[in-house]
């Protein structure tokens, strides 16, 4: 499994990016959930891959995060899961609720237009243009390109989140947070 090289989150005001040694990546960015004022953490795929692999990553280096995930058979998928998991999960980070707006284009967009419902190709049929690099390759990227990748994927999956909002908040998590 391989580690993590960058994380950004995309709010209201602005894209922030989390690069260097992976334990300060997690760390930095639980610590940066921690302090943010409660909200929605929106994800592409979460459900089935950034989210347990950010947790499977963190338990592998002993950190400990404000992540809590339990399984969710609603995140069915043609996709194979994350090794070591069955399938997906709801969740919520700190005091933030999460929504895989994945799901909720899948749902209606994907089925009736027959998409398979990557970021992508979604940002492109709405308009908007990602940064697209050579994934086997990013470990080779400068700071300046990985930055702008990670950035372009939070700010497409913001984007396609708030232009789908009405629709998208019926599908964020509820977790029992006790």
């Amino acid at each position: 499994m391989a580690p993590i090289v960058a994380v950004a989150i995309a709010t209201a005001h602005g894209s922030r990016v989390f690069t260097g040694d992976e334990a300060d990546i997690l760390v930095d960015v639980d610590r940066h959930l921690l302090d943010m004022a409660p909200g929605v953490l929106v994800t592409w795929n979460g459900a089935r891959f950034d989210l347990p692999f950010i947790a499977d990553r963190a338990s592998l280096r002993g950190i400990a995060l404000g992540l809590h995930m339990i399984a969710d058979a609603r995140s069915r998928s043609h996709r194979e899961p994350l090794p070591g998991h069955a399938g997906g999960y709801r969740a919520h980070w700190h005091s933030h609720a999460h929504l895989d707006a994945y799901l909720v284009y899948r749902a209606d967009v994907g089925a009736s237009l027959g998409l398979p419902c990557g970021l992508k190709v979604l940002a492109r049929l709405a308009g908007l243009e990602p940064v697209e690099v050579d994934r086997t390759m990013i470990h080779e990227l400068s700071e300046e390109s990985l930055n702008a990748y990670v950035a372009s994927d939070a700010e497409l999956t913001r984007e396609l989140a708030l232009r789908r909002w009405a629709t998208a908040v019926r599908a964020i998590d509820v977790v029992d947070r006790s």
